[in-house]
């Protein structure tokens, strides 16, 4: 019933805002004379406001065609180079660029699409082969493709991993946003003690929650606080009928939303209030760009079930991973394996998902690995979405990071 519920104030809302965004355009079209003069614009701005927030939205697109490789324009594309039931592995191809270091950035499958990485992969383009993971919203997956959990998250990377290495240098980097800091650091271990051939040659780590113990946040406080029967008697849903994944059990994407913008709801209403005001003095410029963060931010896609409930079991409540009790089908994920990988650990010191020492402690945990294999970086005055995206992504972090990869060259 959640979910057709939500259907159903979604498609009111879709017509609603398809009313407000024509009566927006008729109160500014040239030829009206309130257009001009009383409250014409006022309302017109109102309505323009309310028809954006209310317009449903589906998957964003990257639209990274062009890069700066040593000074000249060079042209990307994008291509899929693996397709699996429950995500792809997708390639920006610079063309006429050969090698540079691969570089595999594992995006958060936590309600937003890939597309939410945009700036980490444009700024990281000019110097490295770029790939990364874009997850499927399950809810158009059909439920004869079978479940996806945890286990299976690690396996994708470990195959991902594996078929960017048999191009040119076999042990490629690797990048995890936050949520995949957990399975990328597992699967590094379990690749680790295998001696296997493509375990990645560096893993950064950014924002992410390896030990909630740490600083915990209200996120972390929201999944140790209830039991483990309450998120699926209250935050599971099955997929209606009108979807290709009707009848699977998801955490939907709406429901991942409403919870980010309950945490920040103070920063949100002052955020479209500005965007109310650029709108009525016409400063078109700063309009969009508050326009084009909630276009992406309000893009979200469903979990499945048995992911979103295994990920709160193991690495909010039980905390397996830092207890050394984290296993992957049935064997046990040992970080004192992982001895020749560069291991960076960033965070970001207002960041109210992953509170710092959390993701820091991916380098304590790693045991047997050299002192000079590991490096930490707090960046000062920078919030969760800033560690990946924004000026000081680009022009503070993005550097480290860089910096770092080029040091473990093959």
């Amino acid at each position: 019933m959640l979910y057709d519920a939500y259907e159903v104030q979604r498609s009111m809302l879709a017509g609603a805002s398809a009313f407000a965004n024509f009566s927006a355009g008729l109160l500014n079209n040239p030829a009206n004379p309130f257009a001009y003069f009383g409250g014409g614009p006022v309302l017109a701005s109102a309505l323009e406001v309310f028809a954006h927030a209310a317009a449903p939205r589906g998957k964003p697109h990257f639209g990274l065609d062009r890069t700066t490789v040593d000074g000249r324009q060079v042209a990307v594309h994008e291509e899929v180079v693996l397709k699996k039931p429950f995500g792809q592995l997708k390639h920006f191809a610079r063309e006429g660029i050969e090698g540079g270091p691969k570089l595999l950035i594992v995006a958060p499958m936590s309600g937003h699409y890939a597309t939410l990485l945009r700036g980490t992969v444009e700024r990281m383009l000019p110097k490295h082969d770029v790939y990364i993971t874009d997850w499927r919203d399950a809810k158009l997956v059909p439920t004869d493709e079978g479940r996806f959990d945890l286990d299976d998250y690690i396996d994708y990377i470990v195959e991902f991993l594996e078929l960017i290495g048999r191009e040119g240098d076999p042990r490629p980097h690797m990048l995890a946003v936050c949520q995949p800091s957990v399975p990328c650091y597992a699967a590094a271990a379990l690749m680790s003690a295998d001696k296997h051939p493509n375990r990645p040659r560096t893993l950064t780590l950014m924002g992410g929650p390896i030990d909630t113990r740490e600083a915990p946040t209200a996120v972390n406080t929201l999944a140790t606080e209830r039991p483990h029967a309450w998120f699926e008697q209250n935050v599971i849903a099955t997929v209606p009928l009108l979807y290709p994944g009707a009848g699977r059990r998801v955490y939907p994407g709406f429901l991942q939303l409403a919870g980010f913008m309950t945490m920040n709801l103070g920063n949100h209403m002052i955020s479209h209030w500005e965007l109310f005001k650029h709108l009525v003095q016409g400063d078109d410029d700063s309009a969009e760009a508050t326009m084009a963060f909630y276009d992406e931010y309000r893009s979200v896609c469903d979990m499945t079930a048995e992911f979103y409930l295994q990920t709160i079991d193991v690495v909010f409540q039980r905390h397996a991973l830092p207890k050394g009790e984290m296993e992957h089908r049935g064997r046990r994920v040992d970080p004192a394996a992982i001895t020749d990988i560069g291991l960076l650990a960033i965070e970001g010191e207002r960041d109210d998902i992953s509170g710092l020492g959390q993701t820091r402690a991916a380098l304590t945990l790693a045991t047997k690995l050299a002192a000079k294999e590991k490096k930490y970086h707090m960046a000062p005055k920078v919030g969760h979405y800033g560690i990946f995206n924004g000026s000081k992504w680009r022009g503070q972090i993005a550097p480290v990071v860089e910096d770092w990869i080029a040091a473990h060259a093959a």
